[in-house]
């Protein structure tokens, strides 16, 4: 992968301050989309258990994380709640695509509140939800509430997993084909979720068929 999406060459370059600051953009800036959020944390705590570039207790990294994570949802949700429907009108630009916020609008329409959570564990669709959550006028004490959950579900439990199995020799000797796996296993709800859209696109269209075959 390229230099600036490789979560070992950012962590040893830009060290904890370029950690916390990937993940407040991922979790809340429109143009963090991009970020390896899952890979970052993971390779985090790896490095911490392999003693390499960090040098933080693992408890106190796990909170920094998630404090970066639930301060970049706030800032989604306050940008959405600003901005609300002219959002969705914003035309698609290198950096934004439409269709990345109308998945988490349908992935938020689905799951309601619990949202907020289960975002965090798919890709694009963690970065869009907060500014959906605003848009949609989400109660905030509910929003905040759901926001410290899914922060600390996410940044300490793909933290510390990562910090386990980095104790592990296999693990640790095949670190690049680990890093790969996450990506291609974090893809896999929006790839499930494109399937289901152009699925369900098709039966509209072949709904329609017969309609205007009667006319």
């Amino acid at each position: 992968m390229p230099s600036f999406l490789n979560p070992e060459w950012l962590i040893s370059t830009f060290g904890v301050i370029g950690i916390l600051v990937m993940v407040f953009a991922e979790s809340g800036l429109l143009i963090g989309f991009f970020l390896p959020g899952d890979s970052l944390l993971f390779t985090t705590g790896l490095l911490i258990a392999d003693g390499r570039f960090l040098h933080l207790p693992l408890w106190l990294m796990c909170v920094l994380i998630s404090v970066s994570a639930v301060l970049g949802d706030q800032v989604g949700y306050a940008f959405g709640h600003r901005f609300g429907p002219s959002v969705f009108r914003r035309p698609d630009s290198r950096l934004f695509k439409q269709e990345n916020l109308t998945r988490a609008a349908t992935f938020f329409d689905k799951y309601g509140a619990r949202s907020i959570v289960l975002a965090r564990f798919v890709p694009i669709v963690r970065t869009f939800t907060p500014i959906v959550a605003g848009a949609s006028r989400m109660h905030y004490r509910k929003f905040f509430m759901f926001n410290v959950l899914g922060g600390v579900m996410w940044g300490c439990g793909v933290t510390i997993l990562g910090y386990f199995l980095g104790q592990i020799a296999f693990v640790k000797s095949n670190i690049e084909f680990i890093l790969i796996g996450i990506v291609l296993v974090s893809l896999i709800p929006v790839i499930v979720e494109l399937i289901r859209g152009r699925r369900t696109t098709r039966n509209d269209a072949d709904s329609t068929e017969p309609s205007r075959a009667s006319r």
